[in-house]
Formats: structure tokens, C-alpha cells, sequence
């Protein structure tokens, strides 16, 4: 995961080193320009390979479902020690994106989940042998939310929010100045061959690579055999009037809200406005279009969930529907390899974001072996 020595210097323009052992670089092509995608890009170039990144629309496009104001970062899986472990190794590898891509994107305000007063004590151990810095939160402390009746709130401290639209521009923008990187925007793929590697653009065009991602969020089911769902998840944007906001200050993003715990919040921070939304509004959908749905029942939902302690000091600002895609056998974010050639990612959400920088290092270690 970490970039090898010397990896900064194709900022020059100089041609990347190709991949340690091999003797030459590997030619990748990755279908999507969503995070995993550009991330994955990114962690390839470093190693020294070659990649071309595909997306149907812009480079970042505002209209992926990687896009949003942000998106939240924590370490703690209670009862997964494995995933508490893989997070971790993700939250210290997008604090090292940020030097490498030369950009702010990570505020690590901590993250506070609700619990109920009896199992403290278990979260607590569990995070001490997980070697994750905890404490324990009041509702007092977090005045403007809503706690379930007998919860408290655990705070892990080396967690927090990444402003995901800086993210994507900056690995484009960083990707862009690379000579062993080329964007393509608006080249739509119709077809991945996961026995040869062969990816069919639209116009008949055809790309092959040594190495070939498929990381097209919601379009991925449509270009190779993966069993997936696609959701639909109400979100509503809010600004705090200058009595929340002061409370708003450097807090911290909250879940396990509302009278049913379900709920959630990411803070305003860096000039993002404040985001809820709730399991209790996401359903399965039958395609991404999502015009045509009222979104006004499921903002209604979410204004009589408690999660707010007094909505009317609030603006809302918008309200918006977003996807993600689950794995029908994981449940979640999945990267399987399809063939000799071809990997695809199902895409998951906020924790499919946060952890990008995980199956980014796993491609580029495929990538170096593809090399060979």
C-alpha cells in the first residue's frame, strides 16, 4: 500500500519505474472513474504501471455515486477483528493520499456511535485489543441529537469525514499530469471480456489490457456476471441556524441515531452543509433513474425519526436520492476476479468509499503480478 521509494518523482514527467522484479509495466485498464477506480489508477501508476481510466460521463463526474460533499471514515467493526484491522490499514492510507495527492481531504473529527449502556464495556475491550483509541460520549455531549432511550455514544478518535468530491478531483487531477496515465471521459464500455481482457467502447472501439477493473458502481452488473442489488437511499442536506451551528463546531459524525438507531449524521465541516439519512429509507431499486420517485415521504421519514433534537433550527437545503450496489452473496462491497485478466468491484456506499484505498493496493499488487 505504501508508494515505493522514489514513486513522487513522475510528477516531473518522468516515465514510471516499471514494476519491482518484473522488467516491464503492466497495462491496466479500469472501467469507472468513481474512487476505487481513481484510486486504484493512482496506486498503479506509483508501482509503475501503465493504466488507461474509462468513464462514461466526466472525469470526476459529478453525476457518480462516488460524488458527495462527504462521506465517513471510521476503523471500528465490533466483533471483526480483521476488518477493525483492514480499516485501520485504510485510514492510514488515505491520510498518506492526501501528501501524495497533494490535497486536503481528510478531517478526522472522530466518529461517536451509539450503544446501548450494557455493552460499553464490550465495545471497550474489544477496541483496546483492536488497539483503537476509544471513549465513551453522553448524549449531553452531543445536545442536538437524538439517542435511543438507554444508549451512550463510543467515540473512536482516529476516525472522521472525507470531503469526497476534493478526493476525486484531486486523484484526476493528479492522474492527468501523469504521461502513464490516460483519462478517457465519456467512453462508454458496452462488453468485458473476463476470459481475454478485452473491453468494447461504444463506436466499436476496443481496448485490451494486461489487467482490466471493473469499478462502474451501479453499471458494473451490466458488464459482467455479478449477482448484485441495487439501493436507494434517501439523503437530506441541512444548514444549522447560528444557534446549531455553534454547536456543530468541530463535531463529530454520529450513528446509531434516532428512536430506532438507525440513523445517522455527517457533520458540516470545510463548508459542507450537514447530511442525515437513515437503513430505515433505503430500499431496492430497479434502475438509477430516480426522477420520476417523490422523495418527499422518505424526507418526511426522516424528520420524524428523532435524529434531530430540533429540526426547525435547521434550512433544508436539498434532498437527494443516491446508489450503491451489494454483493448478493457478501451483502456488501466485494472485489472478485472474474477471470486470468479481469477483476470487478461491487460497489457499497460510505463503507465502499472509505475503504477504495484497500482494493486499490490489491490491484496494484495483481497488476505486478499480471507484469510478470
Amino acid at each position: 500500500m505504501t508508494a515505493p521509494a522514489g514513486a513522487a518523482g513522475t510528477a516531473g514527467g518522468a516515465a514510471p519505474a516499471p514494476a519491482a522484479g518484473t522488467g516491464r509495466s503492466a497495462r491496466v485498464v479500469v472501467v469507472g472513474a468513481g474512487v476505487t477506480g481513481l484510486l486504484t489508477a493512482v496506486e498503479c501508476v506509483l508501482a509503475g504501471h501503465r493504466v488507461t481510466v474509462l468513464d462514461r460521463g466526466a472525469i470526476p463526474d459529478p453525476a457518480a455515486t462516488s460524488h458527495d460533499q462527504h462521506r465517513t471514515l471510521r476503523t471500528l467493526a465490533v466483533g471483526d477483528a480483521e476488518a477493525t484491522r483492514r480499516m485501520g490499514e485504510a485510514h492510514r492510507r488515505w491520510r498518506e493520499l492526501e501528501s501524495v495527492l497533494g490535497a486536503g481531504f481528510y478531517r478526522q473529527v472522530g466518529v461517536v456511535t451509539a450503544w446501548p449502556r450494557g455493552r460499553l464495556a464490550e465495545v471497550a475491550r474489544f477496541a483496546a485489543g483492536a488497539g483503537v483509541p476509544v471513549g465513551t460520549v453522553g448524549p449531553a455531549a452531543l445536545p442536538q441529537l437524538g439517542f435511543p432511550a438507554g444508549t451512550a455514544g463510543v467515540r473512536e478518535s482516529r476516525a472522521g469525514v472525507l470531503l469526497a468530491g476534493r478526493v476525486l478531483r484531486a486523484a484526476a487531477r493528479w492522474l492527468a499530469a501523469r504521461p502513464a496515465a490516460t483519462l478517457r471521459p465519456h467512453s462508454t464500455v458496452i462488453a468485458v471480456d473476463p476470459d481475454t481482457g478485452k473491453v468494447t467502447l461504444a463506436g466499436g472501439g476496443v481496448l485490451g489490457g494486461d489487467l482490466v477493473l471493473v469499478a462502474a458502481g451501479p453499471w458494473t452488473r451490466e458488464l459482467v456476471d455479478r449477482p448484485a442489488v441495487l439501493h436507494r437511499q434517501t439523503l437530506v442536506y441541512l444548514r444549522p441556524g447560528r444557534r446549531q451551528a455553534r454547536r456543530w463546531r468541530g463535531a463529530p459524525a454520529v450513528g446509531g441515531l434516532g428512536a430506532d438507531g438507525r440513523a445517522w449524521v455527517v457533520p458540516p465541516v470545510a463548508g459542507t452543509l450537514l447530511k442525515i439519512s437513515s437503513d430505515a429509507v433505503c430500499r431496492e431499486a430497479a434502475a438509477t433513474d430516480a426522477a420520476a420517485e417523490d422523495q418527499t415521504p422518505w424526507a418526511e421519514r426522516l424528520a420524524g425519526a428523532g435524529i434531530l433534537r430540533d429540526p426547525a433550527g435547521y434550512e433544508l437545503v436539498a434532498v437527494t436520492a443516491c446508489h450503491y450496489t451489494t454483493d448478493t452473496a457478501a451483502g456488501g462491497a466485494r472485489l472478485a476476479r472474474l477471470g486470468p485478466a479481469v477483476w470487478a468491484r461491487t460497489a457499497c456506499g460510505g463503507s465502499g468509499f472509505a475503504s477504495a484505498p484497500l482494493v486499490a493496493a490489491t490491484m496494484a499488487e495483481a497488476a505486478k503480478e499480471a507484469a510478470i
